[in-house]
């Protein structure tokens, strides 16, 4: 129970970062955020995502546009705002600090 707990916090903790990241590559709709987390092995739900990208869009990390749908309603594409690239650099920055420490702390244990 206790790595489980553990595994999902840890997932979480980097949920966001990696949806930042997605978004970053260029405008995306949301199935294709989820397309992108589970083809990486970050299995993600509709309903775990939505909540996190309405949070990030009213902390001004991201936007969205409309576009039209040939095949039904119009969707909703996300795109990182200037304060969104600015959070990213800075979540780039603490990501290569914590993986150097953690590879780190596995080598030193071998």
């Amino acid at each position: 129970m206790l790595v489980e707990n553990t595994q999902t916090q840890m997932r979480k903790g980097i949920l966001e970062y990696c949806i930042l990241s997605i978004i970053a590559r260029g405008e995306i709709y949301a199935s294709d955020i989820i397309a992108e987390l589970k083809k990486a092995q970050l299995l993600v739900v509709e309903g775990t995502l939505y909540p996190l990208l309405t949070r990030l869009k009213n902390n001004g990390l991201l936007s969205y546009n409309w576009v039209e749908s040939t095949s039904g309603p119009p969707r909703k594409y996300y795109v990182l705002s200037d304060e969104g690239r600015h959070v990213l650099q800075q979540l780039d920055k603490t990501w290569q600090e914590l993986a150097f420490a953690v590879q780190s702390s596995i080598e030193g244990r071998k």
